[in-house]
């Protein structure tokens, strides 16, 4: 009898880390000092949070900027306005990068990276880089409609903060118009 052994790649161990991440953290996200410090900054006042559900169409624009579908089945966010702010996740090589985006006007007002796990490419938490999100928008494409430039030694996490950007943008469109469940 031939026997077969499973293997488990680095991958598959950092969708699992993630996964486990954002189950047994969301609901803490109102008790980080980060998160906590990051909503203060984007509202007087910070608002009670809101769900926004992946469902449908969504799920899959969702999977087309992210390129795998988002682990849960409901993002959390905060609405003032026309201004929401965004606490997501996105593994950069092996471990979660959590961001915090402020979106206004359809525009990125403002990106921090809150917690950054990776032991490598932390250069993207510095304001001079985050700085280039600052007014961007999406294209007709899904796309940012700017260049964002690189770090030598982190392109995956540059990677990352582009797709929750982008993610945050589209998310940020469905909760304006409110054609969301």
């Amino acid at each position: 009898m031939e026997s077969t052994s499973a293997w488990v790649t680095s991958s598959d161990m950092a969708w699992l880390s993630l996964f486990i991440l954002l189950v047994f953290s969301l609901p803490a996200y109102s008790g980080e000092p980060e998160i906590e410090t990051f909503l203060n900054s984007a509202f007087q006042e910070a608002p009670e949070a809101r769900d926004i559900w992946l469902t449908g169409e969504l799920r899959a624009s969702v999977r087309d900027i992210l390129h795998h579908d988002y682990p849960l089945a409901r993002v959390r966010y905060w609405r003032s306005g026309d201004r929401t702010a965004w606490v997501l996740d996105e593994i950069g090589k092996e471990r979660p990068i959590t961001v915090g985006i402020v979106i206004a006007h359809d525009r990125v007002e403002k990106v921090s990276v809150l917690i950054y796990r990776e032991s490598r490419g932390w250069e993207v938490k510095h304001p001079a880089f985050t700085a280039q999100f600052a007014g961007a928008r999406l294209d007709d494409g899904m796309n940012l409609d700017r260049h964002i430039d690189g770090i030598s030694g982190a392109t995956l996490s540059v990677r990352a903060l582009q797709k929750l950007t982008r993610l945050a943008l589209l998310l940020h469109q469905q909760a304006m118009t409110g054609e969301h469940p």
